[in-house]
């Protein structure tokens, strides 16, 4: 079962916001991005995320399974047309999502493009921390027998795959700090709650639930085939967008933003400077919140429900 919230005018343009993770969960202040006298905002938890039951359900949970979902709302709903928004993970579905139903999307607002590639979860997961945060992979890898270290990304995989919670909590646990860091541009001037990195935790939740369902999807190429939204980014011709992309986002680095954008002609891509990945940042929140506003002046009326 699906958790689903709607804000803003009923009769507004209808936008559906995908949250990242994958596994992390909607949030409502996100509803606050777009201003409700001119939208129908709609949020909902992806499969195995936030209040979406079973929770960390991770079978028949595919790519293929959430584009099916949004199919699902988009016609519950009786809307015929929607406004795309998501960052990191949420533009990966968003992307293939437009990809498969061109003709049900009125415009895409992202921010920070991941193309579910290996070489961009091994930057993410890897080589980012390596690189400029030396002291935050070492204890990263700290959870990690010598033998492990040497593929560190499938060793916390196995991990957080082990059934025994002595070994997958204190791995889930770990991640969840070591991805939080690297979201935001400068982590010791920047404390972000909780709330932003794990979506309606309850009591009984046993640890983050983010990094389970993340390991799930990128363990598969998060079930796309290699360069495949590149290589499908044509079926994007007639649909406007912007892309809000951080100028230093460690996870999701501006190659990706700009690979996309150049195959996307009728894209707008609006590079942050002085900003890292976290839509909690001032400046990417200023300029995503400008790009949802903009994008109203480009996309077309939607048609009336059928």
């Amino acid at each position: 079962m699906l958790y689903l919230e709607q804000y803003g005018n009923p009769d507004g343009v209808p936008a559906v916001f995908l949250h990242g993770g994958p596994g992390s969960g909607c949030q409502s202040e996100q509803a606050r991005l777009f201003d409700p006298r001119q939208y129908r905002i709609i949020l909902f938890d992806q499969r195995g995320a936030g209040r979406s039951q079973p929770k960390r359900e991770l079978s028949n949970n595919t790519t293929r399974h959430l584009i099916a979902d949004m199919e699902s709302i988009r016609q519950c709903l009786a809307v015929d047309q929607w406004l795309l928004v998501g960052g990191s993970w949420g533009s990966t579905l968003a992307v293939a999502y437009a990809e498969t139903h061109p003709h049900r999307v009125l415009g895409i607002v992202l921010r920070a493009v991941f193309l579910g590639t290996r070489e961009e979860v091994t930057w993410a997961f890897q080589t980012a921390a390596q690189i400029f945060y030396p002291e935050l992979w070492q204890r990263f890898i700290s959870l990690l027998s010598p033998s492990e270290r040497e593929d560190p990304i499938e060793a916390y995989g196995a991990r957080l795959s082990d059934p025994d919670p002595r070994i997958h909590l204190p791995a889930a646990q770990t991640w969840n700090k070591f991805e939080s860091s690297l979201s935001v541009l400068n982590p010791d001037s920047l404390v972000l709650p909780d709330r932003l990195f794990e979506s309606s935790a309850t009591k009984d939740d046993a640890g983050p639930n983010t990094p389970y369902v993340e390991w799930h999807y990128v363990s598969q190429d998060c079930f796309l085939d290699p360069g495949q939204l590149l290589d499908d980014a044509k079926n994007l011709a007639g649909i406007p967008g912007i892309i809000v992309q951080g100028r230093y986002d460690l996870l999701c680095p501006p190659k990706s933003a700009v690979q996309l954008a150049a195959r996307w002609p009728d894209a707008e891509l609006r590079i942050v400077p002085g900003s890292g990945h976290s839509a909690a940042e001032p400046l990417i929140r200023s300029a995503l919140m400008a790009a949802i506003r903009d994008i109203s002046k480009r996309v077309k009326q939607p048609r009336p429900s059928q």
